[in-house]
């Protein structure tokens, strides 16, 4: 690679990243201080329609330079497929992930402290962690960090290593380095299916992050 384009795929990097945690904290401090001042269906609007804004530099970036879709994880081809691969990964996860815990006592671990009465509030949860949370995480992740390390370094495996470790400080927020490391190893699961298994796309890892965190809500609420 010639050192004007590594340097150009740096200082992009660079860039998306201080977008990207500029937009957490603005999402982080707009729920802090208006989100919970309004009325129920406007935060329920503003929760999904908020949370976009961290992906809007890494978008604007590819816009500039006018690249593929396709380089970032995105296929027009049989789309099914990629709904029910993303599915089962899900399914898969959540059983490991937070089922298995609950069964042998550790609740704890999984507690996300959603506990829900309504049907419309777990139907919200699956729009909102699908439509919003999983879109903009898989894009700017899996999506685009990804593509940028994976042609930077010209590995798969750095690209996977380099994505997930960012993947896991975004979650800075939280104060917890326990959560950090494993966001981030669930974060390199997410990224080793759609590397390695057929037909998995951007959009199948969307629905299995976004399915998958729903469905701690749900399990939370089935085994307490």
């Amino acid at each position: 690679m010639k050192v004007k384009e590594r340097n150009k795929i740096i200082i992009q990097m660079v860039i998306a990243i201080i977008g990207v945690v500029g937009g957490l904290l603005g999402v982080n401090a707009f729920n802090q201080y208006v989100l919970m001042s309004l009325p129920l269906v406007v935060r329920m609007v503003l929760m999904i329609v908020t949370y976009l804004p961290i992906a809007l530099v890494p978008f604007c970036i590819v816009i500039f330079n006018k690249e593929k879709w396709s380089d970032y994880g995105f296929s027009k081809e049989k789309i099914g497929y990629q709904l029910l691969i993303g599915l089962a990964i899900a399914l898969c996860m959540s059983f490991v992930f937070t089922v298995i815990p609950h069964l042998i006592g550790k609740s704890d671990w999984v507690n996300n402290q959603h506990i829900y009465i309504y049907a419309w509030q777990y139907i919200y949860d699956f729009i909102q962690y699908i439509g919003a949370v999983a879109l903009v995480e898989e894009f700017v992740f899996r999506g685009f960090f990804y593509k940028k390390l994976e042609t930077l370094f010209g590995s798969a495996v750095g690209a996977i290593i380099g994505s997930s470790i960012l993947f896991g400080l975004f979650h800075f927020l939280g104060g917890n380095i326990g959560q950090i490391i494993l966001t981030g190893f669930i974060g390199a699961i997410f990224c080793i299916c759609r590397v390695k298994i057929k037909n998995c796309t951007l959009l199948s890892v969307i629905i299995a992050h976004g399915v998958y965190d729903a469905l701690i809500t749900v399990w939370l609420n089935v085994f307490t």
